[in-house]
């Protein structure tokens, strides 16, 4: 009886593996596997390193964080967007007055600051990556801002701004679904575009230099944002404010399904919005129509301080937001509506 029961016992197990095998080569799953709290954590805590000098746009802090980033996309064989590199170039200026820093990206508004004679002009570097999909004229934009605040000398004690959670940990929440789109083996149905956003604490430049220079709108199919997804508030460390488009009901209804069958730490605030603007790079998409998806953890005291550190990011948290952002992501790649 003792042998006949180990039988079964190991048969039954033999039938069970070859599902569970079978459960992890789905593409889906591979890609959900390939992101780790390890790869988060290098991530920020090397862009948020005092090395960089806060990473402020157009100063060699900024110009590292760039290479870097490059350098992770190009090891992964994440191919540049444009047939000369994975930069965008662009160049932006600001008058010199004690009342004005507003800086400018338009062409003509930049020959009009020049031409008052006191003037700042910086080379910024949006960085953009694609995987081709199947379509060739439809696309998923997936994004989040690089710079940072960068290093003020005046500032009593420390004036050197990480920028770990804003925006450190949102280029790590791209940078993973980058890689895990690659794990997954798949070639999807949408073309999709990684994009790394300079400029955005001057005024969200890099993202709407991109905007204003892309030629159709409409083949944008979504854009999904991610500024500062690494910490929350103190009374409610789990938040996470979760930006849709209204007319995308999907988009909700995608995360409360993942959320109920992974039962991730974080708890999400559903705020569905006609054009969901705000304060970040989804700003200039919403406003030309792209549906969007934009994670947001909200403010704490270190917001804009020097004292936004690596050692401060919740990083189950964000792990558990860049894995449920990779199977949204993964749906507005292949799924033909929503």
């Amino acid at each position: 009886m003792k042998k006949l029961f180990q039988s079964i016992l190991l048969f039954s197990f033999a039938l069970l593996l070859p599902m569970g095998a079978a459960a992890q080569k789905k593409p889906v799953e591979r890609g959900y596997n390939a992101i780790i709290i390890e790869q988060s954590k290098n991530y920020v805590e090397f862009l948020a390193d005092d090395l960089l000098q806060g990473r402020d746009a157009g100063k060699p802090g900024g110009y590292i964080a760039a290479r870097y980033i490059v350098s992770l996309l190009r090891e992964w064989g994440v191919q540049p967007f444009f047939e000369s590199g994975y930069y965008q170039p662009f160049e932006a200026a600001n008058v010199v007055t004690p009342m004005r820093n507003s800086w400018e990206i338009n062409p003509d508004s930049i020959a009009c600051i020049k031409a008052e004679g006191f003037f700042q002009t910086r080379r910024m570097n949006n960085i953009l990556a694609v995987i081709p999909g199947e379509l060739t004229d439809e696309y998923v934009i997936i994004g989040a801002h690089y710079d940072h605040l960068g290093l003020q000398s005046d500032v009593y004690v420390d004036g050197l701004y990480n920028g770990a959670d804003d925006n450190a940990s949102g280029v790590s929440a791209v940078l993973q679904i980058a890689k895990a789109m690659v794990a997954t083996g798949k070639r999807p149905l949408r073309t999709v575009i990684f994009a790394f956003w300079d400029g955005e604490e001057k005024g969200l430049l890099g993202s709407k230099h991109f905007v204003n220079n892309w030629d159709n709108h409409s083949r944008i199919k979504a854009y999904m944002n991610f500024d500062m997804v690494g910490r929350g508030p103190v009374e409610k460390p789990r938040y996470l404010k979760y930006f849709y488009t209204e007319a995308h009901p999907a988009f909700g209804e995608w995360l409360r399904e993942d959320c109920k069958e992974r039962g991730f730490i974080f708890e999400p605030d559903y705020i569905a919005w006609d054009r969901p603007i705000g304060g970040s790079d989804n700003g200039p998409f919403a406003r030309v129509d792209v549906p969007i998806v934009w994670y947001h953890t909200e403010g704490h005291p270190d917001y804009h301080r020097p004292s936004d550190s690596a050692d401060k990011i919740d990083y189950p948290k964000l792990l558990d937001i860049t894995r449920a952002a990779y199977l949204c992501a993964w749906r507005m790649a292949n799924e033909k509506e929503y």
